[in-house]
Protein backbone atom coordinates (compact mmCIF):
# COMPACT_ATOMS: atom_id res chain seq x y z
CA UNK A 1 0.00 0.00 0.00
CA UNK A 2 1.51 3.18 -0.91
CA UNK A 3 1.99 5.72 2.13
CA UNK A 4 0.70 9.37 2.10
CA UNK A 5 3.90 11.09 0.69
CA UNK A 6 3.29 8.48 -2.68
CA UNK A 7 0.39 9.85 -2.47
CA UNK A 8 0.35 13.39 -2.77
CA UNK A 9 3.63 13.08 -5.03
CA UNK A 10 1.88 14.82 -7.86
CA UNK A 11 1.45 18.10 -5.91
CA UNK A 12 5.05 18.98 -6.33
CA UNK A 13 7.61 19.92 -3.34
CA UNK A 14 7.26 23.85 -3.94
CA UNK A 15 4.43 25.01 -5.48
CA UNK A 16 2.05 27.96 -4.42
CA UNK A 17 0.20 25.81 -1.79
CA UNK A 18 3.04 25.21 -0.22
CA UNK A 19 4.82 28.25 -0.22
CA UNK A 20 1.24 29.79 1.35
CA UNK A 21 1.70 27.34 3.86
CA UNK A 22 5.04 27.62 4.40
CA UNK A 23 5.02 30.99 5.00
CA UNK A 24 1.47 31.09 6.80
CA UNK A 25 2.29 29.28 9.40
CA UNK A 26 5.87 30.41 10.11
CA UNK A 27 4.66 33.66 10.11
CA UNK A 28 2.17 32.41 13.24
CA UNK A 29 5.31 32.32 15.28
CA UNK A 30 6.19 35.45 15.79
CA UNK A 31 4.32 35.54 18.71
CA UNK A 32 5.77 32.92 20.47
CA UNK A 33 9.21 34.55 20.07
CA UNK A 34 7.63 37.47 21.97
CA UNK A 35 6.00 35.78 24.65
CA UNK A 36 8.85 33.15 25.22
CA UNK A 37 11.45 35.53 26.38
CA UNK A 38 9.40 38.65 27.52
CA UNK A 39 10.39 37.96 31.08
CA UNK A 40 13.12 39.23 30.50
CA UNK A 41 12.20 42.66 30.29
CA UNK A 42 8.58 42.53 32.09
CA UNK A 43 10.49 41.08 35.17
CA UNK A 44 13.57 42.95 34.98
CA UNK A 45 15.16 43.77 38.40
CA UNK A 46 16.11 47.74 38.08
CA UNK A 47 18.82 49.10 40.62
CA UNK A 48 17.04 49.88 44.07
CA UNK A 49 17.62 51.27 47.52
CA UNK A 50 15.76 51.77 50.51
CA UNK A 51 13.58 54.60 50.70
CA UNK A 52 13.96 57.31 52.87
CA UNK A 53 10.82 59.64 53.70
CA UNK A 54 11.47 62.72 53.89
CA UNK A 55 9.42 62.72 57.51
CA UNK A 56 12.90 61.64 59.02
CA UNK A 57 13.98 65.08 58.99
CA UNK A 58 17.59 64.73 58.27
CA UNK A 59 19.90 67.00 57.14
CA UNK A 60 21.57 66.54 53.74
CA UNK A 61 24.79 65.02 55.19
CA UNK A 62 23.11 62.20 57.31
CA UNK A 63 20.39 61.73 53.74
CA UNK A 64 23.65 61.13 51.76
CA UNK A 65 25.00 58.67 54.56
CA UNK A 66 21.48 56.97 55.03
CA UNK A 67 22.44 54.19 53.17
CA UNK A 68 25.71 51.52 54.09
CA UNK A 69 27.86 50.76 51.23
CA UNK A 70 29.05 47.57 49.79
CA UNK A 71 31.59 45.89 47.45
CA UNK A 72 30.36 45.08 43.69
CA UNK A 73 31.82 44.09 40.96
CA UNK A 74 35.23 45.98 42.22
CA UNK A 75 33.06 49.04 42.93
CA UNK A 76 31.69 50.58 46.35
CA UNK A 77 27.81 51.11 45.98
CA UNK A 78 24.64 51.64 48.17
CA UNK A 79 22.90 48.41 49.73
CA UNK A 80 19.67 47.56 48.41
CA UNK A 81 18.21 46.06 51.37
CA UNK A 82 19.37 47.87 54.50
CA UNK A 83 19.55 51.11 55.93
CA UNK A 84 20.66 52.43 58.99
CA UNK A 85 18.56 53.08 62.15
CA UNK A 86 16.27 55.98 60.91
CA UNK A 87 15.71 56.69 64.58
CA UNK A 88 19.18 57.26 65.27
CA UNK A 89 20.58 58.88 61.92
CA UNK A 90 17.87 61.51 63.08
CA UNK A 91 19.18 62.11 66.43
CA UNK A 92 22.53 62.23 65.50
CA UNK A 93 21.44 64.92 62.46
CA UNK A 94 19.18 66.99 65.26
CA UNK A 95 22.78 67.06 67.49
CA UNK A 96 25.15 68.63 63.91
CA UNK A 97 27.20 65.69 64.39
CA UNK A 98 29.16 64.38 61.37
CA UNK A 99 28.71 61.20 59.28
CA UNK A 100 32.18 59.52 59.38
CA UNK A 101 33.96 62.62 61.32
CA UNK A 102 32.19 62.56 64.76
CA UNK A 103 30.37 59.17 63.96
CA UNK A 104 31.52 55.41 62.98
CA UNK A 105 28.90 54.53 60.95
CA UNK A 106 30.08 51.36 60.86
CA UNK A 107 28.83 50.73 64.19
CA UNK A 108 25.65 52.45 63.56
CA UNK A 109 22.71 49.96 64.08
CA UNK A 110 20.94 48.70 60.78
CA UNK A 111 17.55 48.15 59.80
CA UNK A 112 15.50 46.68 56.64
CA UNK A 113 13.64 48.67 54.05
CA UNK A 114 10.97 49.49 56.37
CA UNK A 115 9.45 52.31 53.90
CA UNK A 116 9.74 50.82 50.67
CA UNK A 117 12.44 50.91 48.03
CA UNK A 118 13.86 54.01 45.33
CA UNK A 119 13.98 52.76 42.15
CA UNK A 120 16.72 53.61 39.17
CA UNK A 121 14.33 54.37 35.64
CA UNK A 122 17.32 53.42 34.00
CA UNK A 123 17.21 51.04 31.92
CA UNK A 124 13.71 50.08 32.95
CA UNK A 125 10.59 52.90 33.85
CA UNK A 126 8.63 50.02 35.29
CA UNK A 127 8.92 46.45 35.63
CA UNK A 128 6.93 43.96 37.53
CA UNK A 129 9.28 44.15 40.47
CA UNK A 130 9.34 47.46 41.16
CA UNK A 131 5.79 47.42 40.62
CA UNK A 132 4.96 44.90 43.13
CA UNK A 133 8.54 45.54 45.24
CA UNK A 134 10.03 42.06 44.27
CA UNK A 135 13.33 42.51 45.84
CA UNK A 136 15.19 42.12 48.89
CA UNK A 137 13.06 39.46 50.97
CA UNK A 138 10.61 39.10 48.12
CA UNK A 139 13.28 38.67 45.37
CA UNK A 140 12.55 34.65 44.97
CA UNK A 141 9.30 35.47 43.43
CA UNK A 142 10.96 37.08 40.43
CA UNK A 143 12.54 33.68 38.89
CA UNK A 144 9.43 32.03 40.28
CA UNK A 145 7.59 33.83 38.01
CA UNK A 146 9.33 32.90 35.08
CA UNK A 147 9.51 28.95 36.03
CA UNK A 148 5.64 29.33 36.17
CA UNK A 149 5.54 30.86 32.84
CA UNK A 150 7.43 27.50 32.12
CA UNK A 151 5.12 25.36 34.27
CA UNK A 152 2.41 26.55 31.55
CA UNK A 153 4.59 25.85 29.09
CA UNK A 154 4.89 22.11 30.50
CA UNK A 155 1.16 21.85 30.63
CA UNK A 156 -0.03 23.16 27.26
CA UNK A 157 3.11 21.01 25.77
CA UNK A 158 1.23 17.80 27.82
CA UNK A 159 -2.03 18.62 26.54
CA UNK A 160 -1.78 20.75 22.93
CA UNK A 161 -0.29 16.82 21.95
CA UNK A 162 -2.96 14.80 22.73
CA UNK A 163 -5.90 17.60 21.97
CA UNK A 164 -4.44 17.92 18.69
CA UNK A 165 -4.35 14.09 18.11
CA UNK A 166 -8.05 13.96 19.03
CA UNK A 167 -9.35 17.06 17.93
CA UNK A 168 -7.18 18.44 14.89
CA UNK A 169 -4.24 19.95 14.16
CA UNK A 170 -6.09 23.01 13.06
CA UNK A 171 -8.82 23.57 15.66
CA UNK A 172 -6.06 23.63 18.61
CA UNK A 173 -3.29 25.80 16.33
CA UNK A 174 -5.86 28.82 16.98
CA UNK A 175 -7.45 27.44 20.25
CA UNK A 176 -3.95 27.95 21.49
CA UNK A 177 -3.39 31.23 19.89
CA UNK A 178 -6.80 32.76 21.18
CA UNK A 179 -5.41 31.55 24.36
CA UNK A 180 -1.96 33.14 24.21
CA UNK A 181 -3.31 36.56 22.88
CA UNK A 182 -6.35 36.47 25.10
CA UNK A 183 -4.59 36.56 28.49
CA UNK A 184 -1.46 38.58 27.13
CA UNK A 185 -3.62 41.14 27.11
CA UNK A 186 -5.57 40.60 30.23
CA UNK A 187 -2.31 40.84 32.28
CA UNK A 188 -1.91 43.89 31.40
CA UNK A 189 -4.71 44.91 33.53
CA UNK A 190 -3.00 43.05 36.89
CA UNK A 191 -3.19 44.47 40.04
CA UNK A 192 -0.88 41.78 41.96
CA UNK A 193 2.06 39.84 41.35
CA UNK A 194 -0.30 36.86 42.06
CA UNK A 195 -3.35 38.01 39.55
CA UNK A 196 -0.17 38.67 36.77
CA UNK A 197 1.30 34.99 37.83
CA UNK A 198 -1.68 33.30 37.45
CA UNK A 199 -2.58 34.90 33.90
CA UNK A 200 1.55 34.53 32.84
CA UNK A 201 0.91 30.56 33.63
CA UNK A 202 -1.99 30.32 31.23
CA UNK A 203 0.01 32.53 28.46
CA UNK A 204 2.38 29.17 28.86
CA UNK A 205 0.26 27.08 27.70
CA UNK A 206 -1.07 28.72 25.12
CA UNK A 207 2.34 29.83 24.06
CA UNK A 208 4.25 26.09 23.43
CA UNK A 209 0.54 24.45 22.43
CA UNK A 210 0.88 26.88 19.48
CA UNK A 211 4.64 26.48 18.60
CA UNK A 212 4.43 22.59 18.44
CA UNK A 213 0.99 21.86 16.35
CA UNK A 214 1.90 25.01 14.08
CA UNK A 215 5.22 22.68 13.51
CA UNK A 216 3.52 19.18 13.46
CA UNK A 217 0.68 20.94 10.68
CA UNK A 218 3.40 22.05 8.58
CA UNK A 219 5.51 18.38 8.91
CA UNK A 220 2.58 16.74 7.99
CA UNK A 221 1.04 18.48 5.12
CA UNK A 222 4.55 19.98 3.34
CA UNK A 223 6.73 17.43 1.25
CA UNK A 224 10.11 15.69 2.43
CA UNK A 225 12.40 18.02 0.76
CA UNK A 226 10.69 21.07 1.94
CA UNK A 227 9.68 19.43 5.68
CA UNK A 228 13.67 19.97 7.02
CA UNK A 229 13.60 23.66 5.84
CA UNK A 230 10.51 24.60 7.32
CA UNK A 231 11.27 23.24 10.57
CA UNK A 232 14.24 25.05 10.67
CA UNK A 233 14.58 28.45 8.78
CA UNK A 234 10.71 28.95 8.79
CA UNK A 235 9.45 28.26 12.45
CA UNK A 236 12.85 28.63 14.11
CA UNK A 237 13.92 31.65 12.24
CA UNK A 238 10.43 33.20 12.46
CA UNK A 239 10.51 32.33 16.14
CA UNK A 240 14.01 34.24 15.93
CA UNK A 241 12.32 37.50 14.53
CA UNK A 242 9.73 37.82 17.37
CA UNK A 243 12.96 37.22 19.64
CA UNK A 244 14.88 39.97 18.00
CA UNK A 245 12.01 42.30 17.66
CA UNK A 246 11.76 41.91 21.88
CA UNK A 247 14.49 44.02 22.49
CA UNK A 248 14.10 46.68 20.06
CA UNK A 249 10.07 47.21 20.88
CA UNK A 250 11.61 46.77 24.72
CA UNK A 251 14.12 49.66 24.11
CA UNK A 252 11.36 52.57 22.75
CA UNK A 253 8.73 51.10 25.15
CA UNK A 254 10.36 50.89 28.53
CA UNK A 255 6.78 51.03 30.84
CA UNK A 256 5.85 47.09 31.42
CA UNK A 257 2.14 47.39 30.87
CA UNK A 258 2.34 49.38 27.38
CA UNK A 259 5.18 47.10 26.17
CA UNK A 260 2.69 43.76 27.12
CA UNK A 261 0.01 45.71 25.06
CA UNK A 262 2.33 46.06 22.12
CA UNK A 263 3.41 42.33 22.10
CA UNK A 264 -0.22 41.17 22.30
CA UNK A 265 -1.25 43.09 18.80
CA UNK A 266 0.74 40.80 16.66
CA UNK A 267 -1.45 37.91 17.89
CA UNK A 268 -4.73 39.28 16.57
CA UNK A 269 -3.06 39.41 13.17
CA UNK A 270 -3.37 36.08 12.89
CA UNK A 271 -7.03 35.58 13.29
CA UNK A 272 -7.59 35.91 9.36
CA UNK A 273 -5.23 32.70 8.81
CA UNK A 274 -7.94 30.29 10.27
CA UNK A 275 -9.53 30.69 6.42
CA UNK A 276 -6.32 30.51 4.83
CA UNK A 277 -4.72 27.47 6.92
CA UNK A 278 -6.04 24.14 5.72
CA UNK A 279 -6.73 20.83 8.19
CA UNK A 280 -3.61 18.28 8.02
CA UNK A 281 -4.87 15.83 5.14
CA UNK A 282 -2.16 13.30 6.49
CA UNK A 283 -4.20 13.36 10.17
CA UNK A 284 -7.49 12.97 8.33
CA UNK A 285 -6.36 9.94 6.81
CA UNK A 286 -4.88 8.55 10.12
CA UNK A 287 -8.36 9.29 11.34
CA UNK A 288 -10.27 7.42 8.65
CA UNK A 289 -11.79 10.76 7.03
CA UNK A 290 -10.96 10.18 3.65
CA UNK A 291 -13.05 12.35 1.45
CA UNK A 292 -12.63 15.47 3.42
CA UNK A 293 -8.40 14.41 3.36
CA UNK A 294 -8.96 14.31 -0.87
CA UNK A 295 -11.14 17.49 -1.05
CA UNK A 296 -8.28 19.85 0.66
CA UNK A 297 -5.86 16.93 -1.07
CA UNK A 298 -7.53 18.50 -4.52
CA UNK A 299 -7.69 22.08 -3.87
CA UNK A 300 -4.22 22.08 -3.25
CA UNK A 301 -3.72 20.62 -6.86
CA UNK A 302 -6.23 23.28 -7.94
CA UNK A 303 -3.68 25.70 -6.50
CA UNK A 304 -0.85 24.34 -7.64
CA UNK A 305 -2.19 24.28 -11.33
CA UNK A 306 -1.52 20.45 -11.83
CA UNK A 307 -4.16 17.82 -12.17
CA UNK A 308 -5.31 15.44 -9.85
CA UNK A 309 -5.70 11.59 -10.44
CA UNK A 310 -9.05 10.78 -10.77
CA UNK A 311 -8.69 8.59 -7.61
CA UNK A 312 -6.72 9.48 -5.05
CA UNK A 313 -7.79 6.38 -2.87
CA UNK A 314 -9.02 3.26 -4.35
CA UNK A 315 -11.65 2.01 -1.86
CA UNK A 316 -9.00 -1.42 -1.07
CA UNK A 317 -6.62 1.25 0.22
CA UNK A 318 -9.65 2.69 2.55
CA UNK A 319 -10.14 -0.19 3.56
CA UNK A 320 -6.14 -1.47 4.39
CA UNK A 321 -6.16 1.94 6.24
CA UNK A 322 -8.77 2.21 7.82
CA UNK A 323 -7.67 -2.03 9.06
CA UNK A 324 -4.67 -0.21 10.33
CA UNK A 325 -6.04 2.97 12.06
CA UNK A 326 -5.10 2.74 15.46
CA UNK A 327 -5.50 4.88 18.94
CA UNK A 328 -2.62 6.14 19.96
CA UNK A 329 -2.04 6.40 23.81
CA UNK A 330 0.70 8.03 25.67
CA UNK A 331 2.07 5.11 27.44
CA UNK A 332 1.92 3.81 23.66
CA UNK A 333 5.70 5.72 23.82
CA UNK A 334 6.93 2.86 26.80
CA UNK A 335 5.20 -0.25 25.49
CA UNK A 336 8.30 -2.13 24.65
CA UNK A 337 11.60 -1.87 25.73
CA UNK A 338 13.38 -0.38 22.26
CA UNK A 339 10.55 2.71 22.27
CA UNK A 340 11.15 3.26 25.76
CA UNK A 341 14.88 3.50 25.44
CA UNK A 342 14.51 5.87 22.97
CA UNK A 343 11.76 7.75 24.53
CA UNK A 344 13.97 8.13 27.63
CA UNK A 345 16.94 9.22 26.07
CA UNK A 346 14.60 11.80 23.87
CA UNK A 347 12.88 12.76 27.32
CA UNK A 348 16.63 13.82 28.57
CA UNK A 349 17.83 15.10 25.33
CA UNK A 350 15.27 17.82 25.21
CA UNK A 351 15.51 18.72 28.90
CA UNK A 352 19.24 19.22 29.37
CA UNK A 353 19.27 20.69 25.48
CA UNK A 354 16.45 23.84 27.06
CA UNK A 355 18.46 24.16 30.28
CA UNK A 356 21.41 25.25 28.41
CA UNK A 357 19.31 27.42 26.06
CA UNK A 358 16.78 29.10 28.14
CA UNK A 359 19.81 29.52 30.87
CA UNK A 360 21.56 31.35 28.29
CA UNK A 361 18.49 33.59 26.98
CA UNK A 362 17.75 34.46 30.46
CA UNK A 363 20.92 35.11 31.47
CA UNK A 364 21.51 37.93 28.96
CA UNK A 365 20.76 40.87 31.51
CA UNK A 366 23.27 39.77 33.47
CA UNK A 367 26.27 39.95 30.84
CA UNK A 368 28.52 43.13 30.18
CA UNK A 369 27.31 45.79 28.76
CA UNK A 370 23.95 46.71 27.76
CA UNK A 371 20.72 44.58 28.63
CA UNK A 372 18.83 45.51 25.08
CA UNK A 373 21.74 45.01 23.01
CA UNK A 374 22.81 41.41 24.72
CA UNK A 375 19.43 40.38 24.29
CA UNK A 376 19.56 41.37 20.09
CA UNK A 377 22.58 39.64 20.19
CA UNK A 378 21.53 36.53 21.49
CA UNK A 379 18.64 36.93 19.26
CA UNK A 380 20.54 37.24 16.16
CA UNK A 381 22.78 34.28 17.04
CA UNK A 382 19.89 32.15 16.39
CA UNK A 383 19.55 32.84 12.71
CA UNK A 384 23.33 31.45 11.71
CA UNK A 385 22.46 28.63 14.18
CA UNK A 386 18.92 27.74 12.19
CA UNK A 387 21.24 27.60 9.35
CA UNK A 388 23.71 25.48 10.25
CA UNK A 389 21.28 23.27 11.70
CA UNK A 390 19.22 23.06 8.00
CA UNK A 391 21.78 22.58 6.23
CA UNK A 392 23.32 19.41 8.54
CA UNK A 393 19.73 18.20 8.50
CA UNK A 394 20.36 18.13 4.91
CA UNK A 395 23.77 16.13 4.43
CA UNK A 396 24.23 15.16 7.92
CA UNK A 397 23.29 12.32 9.93
CA UNK A 398 21.09 13.83 12.81
CA UNK A 399 22.97 11.73 15.63
CA UNK A 400 26.31 12.75 14.69
CA UNK A 401 24.88 17.00 13.88
CA UNK A 402 22.79 17.13 17.00
CA UNK A 403 26.07 15.87 19.07
CA UNK A 404 28.45 17.72 17.82
CA UNK A 405 26.55 20.97 17.95
CA UNK A 406 26.05 19.90 21.83
CA UNK A 407 29.22 19.33 22.01
CA UNK A 408 30.80 22.74 20.58
CA UNK A 409 27.86 24.69 22.97
CA UNK A 410 28.87 22.64 26.24
CA UNK A 411 32.30 22.81 25.52
CA UNK A 412 32.69 27.06 25.30
CA UNK A 413 30.27 27.22 27.85
CA UNK A 414 32.90 25.35 30.17
CA UNK A 415 35.97 27.47 29.17
CA UNK A 416 34.13 30.99 29.99
CA UNK A 417 35.81 30.16 33.25
CA UNK A 418 39.32 30.34 32.50
CA UNK A 419 38.72 34.18 31.05
CA UNK A 420 40.55 36.95 32.99
CA UNK A 421 37.90 39.17 34.23
CA UNK A 422 39.38 42.39 32.30
CA UNK A 423 38.07 40.31 28.99
CA UNK A 424 34.49 40.94 29.47
CA UNK A 425 33.86 41.33 25.47
CA UNK A 426 35.75 37.48 25.13
CA UNK A 427 33.05 36.32 28.19
CA UNK A 428 30.32 37.70 25.91
CA UNK A 429 31.44 36.32 22.56
CA UNK A 430 32.27 32.97 24.17
CA UNK A 431 28.55 33.20 25.57
CA UNK A 432 26.95 33.69 22.25
CA UNK A 433 28.92 31.03 20.71
CA UNK A 434 27.96 28.74 23.49
CA UNK A 435 24.38 29.62 22.50
CA UNK A 436 25.04 29.00 19.17
CA UNK A 437 25.44 25.67 19.04
CA UNK A 438 23.01 24.79 21.61
CA UNK A 439 20.63 26.65 19.41
CA UNK A 440 21.50 24.57 16.62
CA UNK A 441 21.00 21.33 18.45
CA UNK A 442 17.77 22.73 20.30
CA UNK A 443 16.46 23.12 16.25
CA UNK A 444 17.33 20.02 15.13
CA UNK A 445 15.00 18.42 17.96
CA UNK A 446 11.71 18.58 16.32
CA UNK A 447 12.83 17.23 13.58
CA UNK A 448 14.42 14.26 15.03
CA UNK A 449 12.05 13.48 17.15
CA UNK A 450 9.05 13.77 14.02
CA UNK A 451 11.24 11.22 12.25
CA UNK A 452 11.02 8.92 14.79
CA UNK A 453 7.50 8.13 15.62
CA UNK A 454 4.49 7.29 13.83
CA UNK A 455 1.38 9.90 12.66
CA UNK A 456 -0.68 8.46 15.19
CA UNK A 457 1.33 9.37 18.08
CA UNK A 458 4.17 12.00 16.54
CA UNK A 459 2.29 15.09 17.94
CA UNK A 460 1.72 13.38 21.44
CA UNK A 461 5.56 12.07 21.39
CA UNK A 462 6.38 15.74 20.09
CA UNK A 463 4.01 17.36 22.73
CA UNK A 464 5.81 15.04 25.79
CA UNK A 465 9.69 15.09 24.34
CA UNK A 466 9.00 18.73 24.39
CA UNK A 467 7.36 18.57 27.92
CA UNK A 468 10.73 17.42 28.93
CA UNK A 469 11.95 20.32 28.01
CA UNK A 470 9.38 22.57 29.50
CA UNK A 471 10.97 21.06 33.03
CA UNK A 472 14.14 22.40 32.06
CA UNK A 473 13.11 26.11 31.26
CA UNK A 474 11.38 25.63 34.74
CA UNK A 475 14.92 24.92 36.57
CA UNK A 476 16.89 27.45 34.30
CA UNK A 477 15.78 30.55 36.30
CA UNK A 478 17.77 29.02 39.32
CA UNK A 479 20.75 28.09 36.85
CA UNK A 480 21.06 31.79 35.85
CA UNK A 481 20.12 33.09 40.14
CA UNK A 482 23.31 30.82 41.23
CA UNK A 483 25.40 33.41 39.48
CA UNK A 484 24.93 35.18 42.80
CA UNK A 485 26.87 32.79 45.28
CA UNK A 486 29.54 32.48 42.07
CA UNK A 487 28.92 34.00 38.33
CA UNK A 488 30.84 30.90 36.78
CA UNK A 489 28.56 28.21 38.77
CA UNK A 490 25.73 28.68 36.07
CA UNK A 491 28.21 27.64 33.23
CA UNK A 492 30.11 24.99 34.82
CA UNK A 493 27.04 23.38 35.42
CA UNK A 494 24.83 23.85 32.00
CA UNK A 495 28.06 23.31 30.20
CA UNK A 496 28.66 19.90 31.91
CA UNK A 497 24.80 18.94 31.11
CA UNK A 498 25.08 19.90 27.57
CA UNK A 499 27.82 17.60 26.96
CA UNK A 500 26.76 14.78 28.79
CA UNK A 501 23.53 14.80 26.93
CA UNK A 502 25.26 15.06 23.65
CA UNK A 503 27.33 11.59 24.29
CA UNK A 504 23.88 10.02 25.25
CA UNK A 505 22.53 11.17 21.42
CA UNK A 506 24.96 8.79 19.58
CA UNK A 507 22.85 6.00 21.61
CA UNK A 508 20.03 6.90 19.52
CA UNK A 509 18.76 5.32 16.55
CA UNK A 510 19.40 6.75 13.55
CA UNK A 511 16.38 8.67 10.99
CA UNK A 512 18.50 10.22 8.34
CA UNK A 513 17.16 9.38 4.88
CA UNK A 514 14.15 7.09 6.20
CA UNK A 515 10.12 8.10 5.79
CA UNK A 516 8.17 9.62 7.97
CA UNK A 517 6.49 6.02 9.67
CA UNK A 518 2.58 5.99 9.65
CA UNK A 519 2.58 2.80 12.31
CA UNK A 520 4.70 1.38 15.32
CA UNK A 521 5.55 -1.43 12.78
CA UNK A 522 7.10 0.87 10.40
CA UNK A 523 8.21 2.95 13.09
CA UNK A 524 10.67 -0.57 14.03
CA UNK A 525 12.32 -0.79 11.01
CA UNK A 526 13.95 2.74 11.33
CA UNK A 527 17.47 1.90 10.92
CA UNK A 528 19.44 1.07 14.28
CA UNK A 529 16.24 -0.44 15.92
CA UNK A 530 16.20 -3.98 17.49
CA UNK A 531 13.95 -6.64 16.65
CA UNK A 532 12.95 -4.73 13.31
CA UNK A 533 10.47 -7.39 12.39
CA UNK A 534 9.04 -8.16 15.68
CA UNK A 535 5.12 -7.13 15.41
CA UNK A 536 3.31 -4.36 17.29
CA UNK A 537 -0.30 -3.56 18.18
CA UNK A 538 -0.79 -0.81 19.98
CA UNK A 539 -2.89 -1.18 23.29
CA UNK A 540 -2.93 -5.03 22.62
CA UNK A 541 0.14 -5.64 24.60
CA UNK A 542 -1.35 -9.27 26.41
CA UNK A 543 -1.96 -10.62 22.67
CA UNK A 544 1.43 -9.43 21.78
CA UNK A 545 3.05 -11.35 24.51
CA UNK A 546 1.13 -14.27 23.33
CA UNK A 547 2.10 -14.34 20.38
CA UNK A 548 5.54 -14.15 21.07
CA UNK A 549 5.45 -17.14 22.77
CA UNK A 550 3.04 -19.09 20.46
CA UNK A 551 6.28 -18.00 18.13
CA UNK A 552 9.08 -19.37 20.53
CA UNK A 553 7.24 -22.35 21.04
CA UNK A 554 7.29 -23.06 17.61
CA UNK A 555 10.96 -22.29 16.85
Amino acid sequence: MRDYDDIIAFLGEWGPFQRLIFFLLSASIIPNGFNGMSAVFLAGTPEHRCRVPASANLSREWLNASIPLEERDGRLVPQRCRRYSLEALANFSARNLVPGRDVNLSQVEQEKCLDGWEYSRDPYLSTIVSEWNLVCDDDWKTPLTTSLFFVGVLLGSFVSGQLSDRFGRKSVLFATMGVQTGFSFLQIFSTSWEMFTVLFVLVGMGQISNYVVAFILGTEILGKSVRIIFSTLGVCIFFAIGYMLLPLFAYFIREWRMLLLALTVPGVCCVPLWWLIPESPRWLISQGRFEEAEVIIRKAAKMNGVPAPAILLDPVEKQDMQAKQQKGLLLDLFRTRNIATITVFSLLLWMFTSIGYFGLSLNTPNLHGDAYLNCFLSAVIEVPAYVIAWLLLRNLPRRYSIAGTLFLGGGVILFIQLVPPNLNILSVILVMLGKFGITSAFSMLYVYTAELYPTIVRNMAVGATSMSSRVGSIIAPYFVYLGAYDRFLPYIVMGSLTVLIGILTLFLPESYGNPLPETFEEMLRVKGFRNRKHTYKIGSSKQSELNSRNMRASL
